[in-house]
């Protein structure tokens, strides 16, 4: 054996993988420390293809600004205890800056191009990573972010003439009230026609307005169609800070311009978590080797 345990538990520190992995990779390069990492790489590699079948249904959102750039990404793994590693963190904010110091057309470009990194990655915690969405910034007004709850849900907010306090309670709002659009002449026609249609059926089905024709029914729905606008537009919300003002009111002429508000596991398919299944998996897996 022409190595130490000394070189066990350096490889373990520049690799991130158990004793007994870095034990089996230094007696298989002869004591040769970079080519024990080479082998590590590569068994992290055979790790990951192993669990693409695994659902990464947990994670983090995060944010990264840097001058003009912003960017807010998603990125998913497997369980919230991983998402919560300082391990997983990292790697997420590698792929944040990545992202913003690289030209990246789409995820599938994104994933290719970070490949090694998340192999290596993916040795280390075991679990299966997938990058699953981004948005990038490039302005010369002020970006700003907000993320809540360690990573639950994550906003970039670009904003024109805003002081920072303005802009932190923007992004603040859009993470507390998830609105879908900023002012109302941009929600389309066929949504509000939609809630429109809505209204008009509650009215018709309320007692009250039992003998009213509809043509007054329709304009009783006018003045109702304001609250759907409180709902879904940014300037139209109550203030989160103070309900008895618009969210608007606190811009001081500053104007938004965008955001991105996304919340992590968004739609995705969650795991059946079976433990004695799991488990016993395992116990197979490991007398099969």
């Amino acid at each position: 054996m022409n190595f130490t345990n000394k070189d066990i538990f350096d490889l373990r520190a520049r690799t991130g993988v158990g004793v007994m992995d870095c034990k089996k990779a230094l007696i298989e390069a002869d004591g040769d420390m970079d080519k024990a990492v080479e082998l590590l790489r590569e068994k992290g590699k055979a790790t990951s293809e192993k669990r693409a079948g695994k659902i990464a249904s947990q994670g983090i959102v995060s944010t990264y600004i840097n001058g003009n750039v912003g960017v807010i990404v998603e990125v998913n793994c497997e369980s919230d205890f991983v998402a919560r590693g300082d391990q997983y963190k990292d790697y997420v904010n590698q792929v944040a800056k990545y992202i913003a110091e690289n030209d990246v057309k789409d995820v599938e470009e994104l994933t290719a191009a970070l490949s090694e990194l998340t192999s290596e990655v993916v040795a280390k915690i075991g679990e299966k990573i997938s990058i699953r969405r981004f948005e990038k910034y490039v302005s010369s007004n002020k970006l700003s972010d907000y993320i809540h709850m360690g990573g639950a849900i994550g906003v970039l907010v670009e904003t024109e003439g805003a002081s920072d306090e303005v802009a932190h309670d923007v992004a603040l709002q859009i993470a507390a009230a998830a609105p879908r659009y900023i002012a109302p002449e941009e929600v389309p026609a066929d949504e509000v026609n939609h809630e429109k249609e809505i209204l008009l059926a509650q009215a018709m089905n309320d007692e009250k307005n039992a003998n009213k024709p509809k043509e007054i029914l329709e304009k009783m729905i006018q003045g109702k169609i304001g609250k759907f606008y409180k709902e879904v537009c940014l300037l139209e919300q109550p203030f989160v800070k103070d309900q008895g003002v618009a969210l608007k009111s606190i811009l001081n002429g500053a104007k938004v311009l965008k955001f991105t508000r996304l919340v992590m596991g968004e739609g995705l398919e969650k795991k059946e978590e079976n433990l004695q299944d799991e488990v016993a998996a395992q116990i197979a897996a490991a007398k099969k080797n």
